[in-house]
């Protein structure tokens, strides 16, 4: 399994009712995005937080945090947050209050193109 169903899980609980969340599958594990964006994740048992550049260098300071280094390079503004830190539900709660803050701030995706149908021959 490439995600900790039990954490997918209690993301999910925390993101519901929230517009625009949906699941895809991507590193390996399992994403969460908001209006279009990447929020958040799960890599094996592994929180990914997309908190973005300004709260990087802080974030990465506390217990359980290194950066996200999945190409083999970090990527500003992504951590892995270690099941550790996100084993009390208040604790986890904070970490997507961060995801989540990050996200509004961006600005809204364009519309992605309607495809039209293929005329018939």
């Amino acid at each position: 399994m490439a995600y900790d169903p039990g954490l997918a899980e209690r993301v999910r609980a925390q993101l519901a009712g929230l517009y625009g969340v949906e699941e895809k599958r991507m590193f390996g594990g399992l994403c969460f995005m908001l209006a279009d964006h990447l929020c958040c994740g799960i890599l094996r048992d592994t929180l990914v937080a997309r908190v973005g550049p300004l709260q990087y260098e802080q974030c990465l300071a506390l217990p359980h945090v290194r950066a996200m280094d999945f190409t083999g390079r970090a990527l500003k503004g992504m951590l892995y947050v270690a099941p550790e830190a996100t084993a009390e539900d208040a604790d986890l709660n904070q970490w997507l209050a961060r995801c989540i803050a990050f996200v509004a701030s961006l600005p809204p995706k364009p519309p992605k193109p309607v495809k039209s149908p293929k005329a018939a021959s």
